[in-house]
C-alpha cells in the first residue's frame, strides 16, 4: 500500500469541507483540518472523521505550529492571509496551494516560490477561475500556430432565479465582491492593459439561454504574462444571466458601495439567499491560424450540482473542490514541476481529466469543434 500524504487545510467554510471531504475518502490522504472556528471544525466532523485543530489562521506563528508533519498545505481561506500562509509553509518546507482571485496575492506567493526548498512548489489558483478556466484555454491554445484571440468566460449561476439579481451566494461573498471592484486585467492589441470591472458588457447565446458576461477581477491567472507577446486580445468575464450587471453596477457605482465593501457584503448576504441548486458554465474561445488558414475552436462545459460522497454539494463546491484536489494529486503524482512557483497553464488538460478528481470536468456537459488539422504546436508556458 502506498504511503499517505499528510497534507492540512486551513478553513472549514464550503470549500474546506469538500476538499477535506473528497481528499479524506479517497483513502490517500491524512487531512488535517484548521479554522478559527470551532463550530465550523465540530460541524465538519459530523460530516467527515478528520483531525481538527482550532487556530488563528492570521497568526503565522500558530499556523507555523499546524503545519508541523504536513507534506502541503491547501488555503481555502480568505485571499488577504494567504500571504502569511504560504510565508509558514516555505518556513516548514512543505508544498502550498490556494484558492485565490487576488491578484497581488498571487504576486507575493510567487516571490515566496522563487526562494523554494527542494522538492516544494507554490501554487495558488487552484480553483476555478482562476484554475481549470485557464488550464483549458491554454490546451486550445495549443492547437494553433498563431494566436488571434482568447477568450475565458465563466459563471456560476442559479438554476432557478427568482430574484431582481437573477442570481444566488454560491460561494465566497469576499471573493465575489473582489471579483466586482478590482481592476481586471487583459491583452489588448497586443498589450497588456487593465480594465475596469463590470465593462465589455457582452450578451451571447448557449443551449437556448440567454447569458452575459462582464469584466471581473482575478480570472486570468497568469495566462497575461505567459501569452504575452503570442495573441491580439486575452480576457476574462464572469457570465450571469441578462440584467444582472446593471443593478450590480447600480449598487457599486450609483450607490457608491464600492467603497464600502463590509457594508455590500452584510447587505448581500441578508438579501441574496444562498442555494445548492446551481449550475457552473465553463466557455474559452480561441481563434488563431493553423496551416495559414483563419479558425476557431472552442470549449463549453455545463457542470451541475449534486453530491460529494453522499452530502448533498453545489456545483462551485464541485467544481472549486475538484479542480484544488486534482493538481494536488497531480502534485502528488510527480506529474507538475517539482520546485517553485507553478502556473494553472503548467498542468496538461489530458492529465487533469484523466485525473479520478477530475471527473466532474471530464463528464460535464459538453461542445468542443474539431479543428481541421492533427497539428499541435506547442507553445510554452
Amino acid at each position: 500500500m502506498a504511503k499517505q500524504t499528510n497534507i492540512g487545510i486551513l478553513g472549514a467554510g464550503k470549500i474546506g469541507r469538500a476538499i477535506a471531504r473528497i481528499l479524506h475518502y479517497s483513502g490517500d490522504y491524512l487531512v488535517r483540518v484548521g479554522d478559527q472556528s470551532d463550530a465550523a471544525l465540530n460541524a465538519m466532523v459530523t460530516e467527515t472523521p478528520v483531525e481538527t485543530q482550532v487556530l488563528d489562521v492570521s497568526d503565522t506563528q500558530a499556523v507555523g505550529e499546524f503545519l508541523k508533519g504536513l507534506d502541503a498545505v491547501v488555503s481555502a481561506c480568505s485571499f488577504d492571509v494567504n500571504e502569511g500562509i504560504a510565508r509558514a509553509a516555505h518556513k516548514a518546507g512543505i508544498s502550498y496551494f490556494d484558492l485565490t482571485e487576488d491578484v497581488a496575492t498571487t504576486a507575493a506567493v510567487r516571490s515566496i516560490g522563487e526562494q523554494a526548498g527542494s522538492g516544494q512548489i507554490f501554487m495558488p489558483q487552484c480553483g476555478l477561475a482562476p484554475g481549470f478556466i485557464g488550464i483549458l484555454a491554454f490546451d486550445l491554445c495549443k492547437h494553433f500556430e498563431r494566436l488571434d484571440r482568447v477568450k475565458m468566460r465563466v459563471g456560476a449561476l442559479p438554476l432557478y432565479p427568482d430574484n431582481m439579481l437573477k442570481y444566488n451566494l454560491t460561494w465566497s461573498t469576499d471573493g465575489l465582491i473582489n471579483e466586482y471592484c478590482n481592476p481586471c486585467e487583459a491583452i489588448r492589441e497586443g498589450q497588456r492593459v487593465s480594465l475596469q470591472p463590470l465593462e465589455g458588457l457582452e450578451q451571447f447565446a448557449l443551449d437556448g439561454v440567454d447569458y452575459e458576461a462582464f469584466n471581473t477581477s482575478g480570472g486570468l491567472g497568469t495566462l497575461c504574462e505567459t501569452l504575452e507577446g503570442q495573441v491580439k486580445d486575452l480576457d476574462y468575464k464572469t457570465v450571469r444571466y441578462v440584467g444582472h450587471r446593471y443593478l450590480m453596477s447600480f449598487l457599486l457605482s450609483g450607490l457608491r458601495f464600492h467603497d464600502e465593501r463590509a457594508l455590500l457584503k452584510k447587505l448581500l448576504e441578508g438579501a441574496v439567499p444562498c442555494t445548492h441548486q446551481d449550475v457552473v458554465l465553463v466557455f474559452s474561445t480561441v481563434t488563431g491560424w493553423v496551416n495559414g488558414e483563419y479558425q476557431q475552436l472552442s470549449d463549453a462545459r455545463k457542470i451541475y450540482h449534486g453530491d460529494i460522497h453522499g452530502l448533498q454539494a453545489s456545483s462551485i463546491q464541485i467544481t472549486t473542490a475538484t479542480s484544488m484536489c486534482a493538481v494536488v494529486d497531480l502534485w502528488r503524482e510527480g506529474k507538475l514541476p517539482e520546485r517553485g512557483f507553478v502556473r494553472q497553464e503548467d498542468v496538461k488538460l489530458s492529465e487533469f481529466l484523466a485525473n479520478r478528481f477530475g471527473a466532474p470536468y471530464a463528464k460535464a456537459t459538453q461542445v468542443r469543434a474539431p479543428i481541421a488539422s492533427d497539428s499541435r504546436p506547442e507553445l510554452q508556458p
